[in-house]
């Protein structure tokens, strides 16, 4: 059976830098009917656990250590006995909302977490954060961007671990060189395409942020 992705919407807080703003998150499930990955594990785990089902559910990967992508991941992985995946470029703000727990694996450029068919390479495209990662699965014709690349352009970088030139850097060498018809799922807010959002490098650049 193919493997199929799926979008679960949950809201909680995003708090960095002494400031929090209520956010609602994607959390995506990519897998079949037996077997799934969930891509940020944000707010609410026994949402996620319910949206997962009777799934075997294999890892939790997230795409970067921001408190609203992480706060359910150590609950679900309790509920679920999943792997949960964090580029060590992150631990420092994966420490801030779980000082007691550690991430069990640690994402590499380059390596490939299988679910259920679905194959998701790692791109690590830091800027949002230093561990910011991508997954990339060219037979699903998708990336999951997380906070990387949005519908209108990056990821915020006025905050602290963040960084312009380099999430430009990471947009401009690891994802606008995808197919153009590849489809972004973001961390937030509705999807976009490379297509869609790869002629407005230069309005970013010039924008500054």
């Amino acid at each position: 059976m193919a493997a199929r992705v799926e979008r679960l919407v949950t809201a909680g807080q995003f708090s960095l830098d002494g400031g929090t703003w209520d956010v609602e998150n994607n959390v995506w499930i990519v897998g079949d009917d037996h077997e799934a990955v969930v891509i940020d594990a944000a707010h609410d785990a026994e949402a996620i656990a319910a949206a997962v089902g009777d799934r075997r559910l294999t890892a939790i990967v997230c795409t970067h250590a921001h408190n609203d992508h992480i706060d359910a991941a150590p609950a679900l992985a309790d509920l679920t006995g999943a792997t949960i995946w964090l580029h060590r470029d992150d631990l420092p703000l994966w420490k801030m909302t779980h000082p007691d727990r550690d991430p069990d694996e640690h994402l590499i450029d380059g390596q490939v977490i299988e679910a259920a068919g679905a194959d998701l390479r790692v791109l690590h495209t830091p800027g949002h954060a230093p561990g910011a990662v991508c997954l990339h699965d060219p037979a699903l014709g998708v990336v999951f961007t997380g906070d990387t690349l949005f519908q209108g352009g990056p990821g915020a970088t006025g905050r602290s671990y963040s960084h312009f030139p380099t999430i430009i850097d990471s947009i401009r060498d690891r994802l606008l060189t995808l197919p153009h018809g590849t489809k972004v799922l973001t961390g937030h807010g509705d999807p976009t395409t490379i297509g869609a959002e790869a002629p407005h490098l230069e309005e970013w650049i010039a924008r500054g942020h």
